[in-house]
């Protein structure tokens, strides 16, 4: 059975409106974090989501995109941290040269 959802509707529909279905994250980690631990963050994500951002649990979506420690400077900190600075609303207590 379905949890009820959060997020208002006038009326019961069996599919999301394009514009409810928002928002996705995407968290990228390093290998070796158990399938439990994974889900407990998936979840403690979307409750977050539902609470702060005030939508249903129907419009949220979270992946997990595992990074090798070796491939992590060039597929994930120059990408999404390094030259995404201004757009971060949490920094890393780390740089380029850590790695």
């Amino acid at each position: 059975m379905a949890s009820p959802s959060t997020g208002s509707s006038t009326s019961p529909t069996s599919s999301t409106e394009v514009g409810d279905a928002v928002p996705h994250v995407i968290v990228k980690l390093w290998p070796g974090k158990s399938e439990q631990q994974k889900t407990r963050l998936a979840e403690a994500i979307t409750r977050d989501v539902m609470e702060i951002l005030h939508y249903g649990e129907e419009s949220v979506s979270v992946a997990m995109e595992e990074i090798k420690p070796t491939e992590w400077a060039e597929r994930a900190y120059r990408p999404e941290v390094k030259s995404k600075m201004d757009r971060l609303y949490k920094k890393p207590g780390y740089d380029e040269s850590d790695l």
